[in-house]
Order: C-alpha cells, then structure tokens, then sequence
C-alpha cells in the first residue's frame, strides 16, 4: 500500500467557517461532502497511485488563535465529525485524525476529552498538536514543558501520535504556509533536543511535517548545538519518536531529506490539494505530487515499503489492516 500521512480537509464546504464566536454550525449533507472530495483528494489519489489518506480537519483553520475555549470546543467537534463521516463514506481510503481544541493560556486537559471521544468512539488514528496556539505570538511554553504531560499521558494510553502541526497566524510577521508552519517544525525540534521528554514518555511518536522544517538542511547545526548543550546523540535522544513526512516540493530537497535522515524516520506524505497546489513550469507537474520524487531515488524495496507504508503503520498503529 502507499499511504499519504499528511491529508487536511481543505475542500470543505464554504459554509463551514468559524468566526471565533459562533458554536452554531451548518448542515451538510453526504451528497455535499461527496462533491468536495470526488474531484479533489479522491482524484489526486487516485490518478498518484495513493491507496490511503491520513485526513484531518483544515489546519489552518483550527483557528486556535481566537482564544474561546467554548467555541473551539463546538468548532473542533464539528470539524472532527465531518472527518468521521468521510472515513465512514469512503471506507479503506481515508483514516481520521483530530484537531484538538486548544487556546493559549488553557490548560490542555480540556482537549482531552475530545481526543479520547476521535480515538475511543470515531475510530480516528491520532491527531494534529498545535504547538503555538496564539497564532505566531508563542505564548505557549515548550512542548517539552509539565504543561503538556496530560496529553502525552492520553496519547500513550491510547497509542496514538500527533502531527505537530500549528494553525492560522495573526502576526504579520510571517507568512502562514511560507514561514508560521516551516518555524514551529524547527521550533518544536529544537524544543525536544534540550529535553529529556522522551525519557518519561518512551512510548509517545511525534510527527513534524513538512519534511521536518529546516531541520534536515541544517543537521549539522542540531548535532552540534546538542554537543554544545551536553545533549545525547539526536539517534538516540531524540529521532527513534520523532518522524519527518515528504511534504517537500521538489525533487533536491527530497533527495537531502533521504540523504540526511534514515528512511525509518520517513513518512511518505504530500499535503495534496494543501499549502502548494500550483504546477511546476520547470517539471510540468503539480508541486505537491511528492511521490514522484520519492520513486525517483530509486530506493531499495525494503527503504521502499518502509516510507510508503510500514513506518505509518508503526507510528499510526490504529490504522486499518489492509
């Protein structure tokens, strides 16, 4: 099988919207969610050869920055039961993640009960952790902080990762896709490196997207920066619970992602329909169709079947047996 573990529900309707205060949200019919996927992420699948998605909520409408926990709350139950819904319609091609619903400053208890009702009732796979829920401000304490354990504690009960993945950005600082999502990859790396976390929490996997951030461009500097800092070795403190997808847009950063990470700690992935849907005039393909660039390594059968399928099948243990 291949799997893509990086799908985000952006074909949405457009009457699903949150305004930040609203918990009031409309109807929508399967003959509606049918027509926003039929000739989007069900044609893209099917015309790239991907067999399965991991489909979660739009991340960049999480819209944890409006900071109501009581809407957020209504908006990620509503975002995650379209998700169900999909995974029910289209049965073998779609495995749920969630959105949890976060705001800077709330403790992250009150996300729990919605990721135990995904896992324990909707079947879901894992969910998307927003590191920075104030929208580009990082208000929020370091992954790596006691503020997060109760979290880690539900995942590994569970046995489900999470994509670290932020959401919509209110600084004019940075642009959303083009540098809010690519700092808080870094960032949350970083975060890990200077702790112990995955001492306490063995058994806890993390995803960081979009080919990890600037992380594999500059491995030199993480290994060196956890020299300085009096870090283990990043093989052995950090990198057998943390994973990186493809969701990286031409083939030379493809081939530095393989060149400079195991293929153990890759997840095939495109975002398709995502962050960047345009064609590229020097390829004449679509940027996001990663699995080009990934056939093009010409990697052994083994490293093969690891990306495509049997590393999300270890990190996403809850997906379905073929």
């Amino acid at each position: 099988m291949i799997i893509d573990c990086h799908g985000h529900y952006t074909t949405a309707p457009d009457s699903v919207v949150y305004d930040g205060r609203s918990a009031s949200y409309p109807s929508v019919t399967d003959d509606e969610l049918r027509e926003s996927v039929e000739d989007s992420q069900l044609r893209l699948m099917r015309q790239r050869g991907v067999d399965l998605t991991i489909f979660s909520p739009r991340a960049s409408a999480m819209a944890h920055h409006f900071g109501e926990p009581a809407a957020s709350a209504a908006w990620s139950r509503h975002c995650n039961d379209l998700i169900a819904r999909l995974v029910r319609l289209y049965p073998g091609r779609f495995a749920g993640v969630c959105q949890l619903p976060q705001a800077a400053g709330e403790p992250i208890e009150s996300a729990i009960p919605e990721l135990r009702r995904c896992v324990e009732e909707l079947g879901f796979v894992g969910c998307n952790l927003n590191p920075d829920p104030s929208g580009g401000h990082w208000t929020s304490p370091p992954l790596t902080d006691p503020s997060w354990y109760p979290l880690y504690e539900a995942m590994c009960e569970l046995d489900v990762p999470a994509m670290v993945h932020v959401s919509a950005v209110t600084n004019p600082a940075f642009h959303a896709t083009g540098s809010h999502y690519l700092n808080a990859d870094t960032t949350a790396f970083m975060q890990l490196l200077q702790a112990d976390l995955f001492v306490r929490f063995p058994s806890l996997r993390l995803v960081i997207p979009h080919g990890g951030g600037a992380v594999p461009y500059h491995w030199g500097r993480f290994r060196g920066l956890a020299d300085m800092l009096g870090r283990p070795p990043l093989e052995t403190s950090v990198m057998p619970n943390v994973f990186f997808d493809t969701c990286v847009y031409h083939q030379p950063g493809i081939d530095l992602l393989f060149a400079v990470i195991d293929a153990g700690n890759i997840l095939f992935g495109s975002e398709m329909v995502g962050a960047v849907r345009g064609v590229d005039p020097r390829t004449g393909h679509h940027f996001d169709d990663t699995r080009r660039y990934v056939d093009a390594l010409g990697l052994s059968a083994a490293d093969r079947a690891k990306v495509y399928e049997h590393n999300a099948r270890r990190v996403y243990p809850r997906l379905p047996l073929p």
